[in-house]
């Protein structure tokens, strides 16, 4: 029997049940789909907000090697004890971290003067200022890549943001605290700071200075310091300024105020050099420490044409807690200051002085480097754009000796360490040497 055909009535509504499951059925998967896809990127966000960021590359572990003894050889004994000829062994090699700045045209001095100053135990920061145009501050970060011990040891870096460092007025504290504070971050076991102006250079090899710096208290702070404050008065601290660096993008001119201030009388000012080697508790005391008077001061000089001279020597000398560490002396061999506050430059007629003076740098040298070649050639023993060669150094090639490289914490100190000893033992043995400490000068 043959069935009716089905009616135009049923086959519509047949028809849009199918549609509207059909719609439901679609938009049940785009549901699923989009849902999925939510639950997807929340487990990934967790995933990578979880799991820490990729640590940065690590030392070359044979410049580092996890080992308990200190091996030196050559050792020269020093009065304060300790020696190569006995059976103890000697103070393991302390850290000095290293601030060189430079201004516009002083890139190849900085670079320089880091072969000259390097060694793998340190921690070396590079700044050129804003003077300096962006493309030679690439061009150091460069050279610095492209060294095969610095990126083993990982231990130099370049200063991406440019302070400015107006030879006179507060800018200069203010880039010097900002390059010790980066110190801070980047190395957490440095003892001594030095910051190297680009003129600068090393009278000794590194493994001379840590050589001798390895004998003695790691909370010494070598710093010329007086409290005979003298013409200084009338030019460098009471006349009033506003520098520029502080707050303005571009190079300016320094204004200078008609009105004259008193010096202060909450606290003694000091005056000294801008060139000073500070201890790491020290530097810590600066930037983190409770003690209000790094800041007070640093308010107080911030308008004073002569700030950086006078701010770490009046911190020290005012503390309680570190008048008793200053030695009054700072390693550096200068010629006397004019009366505007300027060192003479030192030239090839200066170098036997510089070099019998024990002083482990010296400064500051003319851009042209005929004296800094013979320092190279009779000092320090290096070849151009070549590190000093140290007791680190495996390599037999005259002139390539640290292109392999061994144990940091080997030492091979020579001449220069018994200038060195020989200058701090004089020092530190003369009866006036506590008298000397923050001495109250009227």
């Amino acid at each position: 029997m043959q069935n009716p055909p089905p009616s135009p009535t049923a086959t519509t509504a047949t028809t849009a049940a199918a549609a509207a499951a059909k719609d439901h059925q679609s938009r049940t998967t785009l549901f699923i789909i989009l849902a999925a896809s939510f639950f997807s990127l929340l487990f990934i966000f967790s995933l990578s907000s979880s799991q820490p960021s990729p640590a940065p590359p690590r030392p070359d572990p044979f410049l580092f090697p996890n080992s308990q003894s200190h091996r030196r050889t050559a050792v020269f004994p020093t009065e304060s004890g300790g020696g190569g000829g006995g059976g103890d062994s000697p103070p393991p090699p302390p850290s000095v971290a290293y601030f060189i700045s430079g201004s516009a045209g002083h890139s190849g001095r900085i670079l320089r003067l880091l072969h000259a100053a390097y060694h793998p135990k340190n921690h070396y920061l590079l700044h050129l200022d804003r003077f300096a145009p962006q493309a030679d501050r690439d061009a150091l970060a460069l050279a610095v890549q492209s060294s095969p011990i610095f990126r083993a040891a990982q231990n130099v870096d370049v200063l991406g943001r440019a302070d400015f460092a107006y030879p006179k007025g507060s800018s200069p504290i203010s880039a010097t605290l900002h390059g010790a504070s980066i110190l801070l971050r980047l190395a957490p076991r440095w003892d001594w700071f030095v910051n190297l102006n680009a003129l600068d250079y090393p009278l000794v090899t590194q493994d001379d200075l840590l050589h001798i710096l390895s004998y003695l208290p790691k909370d010494l702070n070598f710093v010329n310091h007086t409290s005979y404050i003298g013409w200084r008065e009338s030019r460098k601290l009471r006349p009033i300024i506003v520098d520029p660096g502080l707050y303005l993008t571009e190079k300016t001119e320094m204004f200078y105020a008609s009105q004259k201030r008193d010096l202060p009388d909450a606290f003694r000012l000091f005056s000294g050099s801008t060139f000073a080697i500070l201890s790491r508790n020290f530097i810590e005391h600066c930037i983190l420490g409770t003690d209000n008077l790094p800041r007070t001061l640093l308010m107080y000089l911030s308008n004073t044409p002569s700030s950086l001279s006078n701010y770490f020597p009046t911190i020290l000398c005012n503390s309680h807690q570190f008048n008793h560490t200053v030695v009054n002396t700072n390693l550096q061999y200068t010629f006397n200051k004019s009366m505007k506050g300027e060192y003479p430059e030192l030239d090839l007629n200066d170098f036997d002085n510089s070099i019998k003076s024990g002083a482990a740098f010296a400064s500051s040298f003319p851009t042209d480097e005929s004296v800094l070649d013979r320092i190279d050639r009779e000092i320090l023993g290096r070849y151009p754009d070549k590190v000093v060669p140290g007791g680190w150094c495996l390599g037999e090639s005259r002139n390539d000796t640290c292109s392999i490289w061994g144990d940091a914490d080997v030492l091979r100190p020579g001449p220069g360490a018994r200038r060195l000893e020989k200058f701090l033992v004089s020092f530190l043995s003369n009866g006036t040497v506590l008298s000397q400490q923050c001495a109250v000068l009227d």
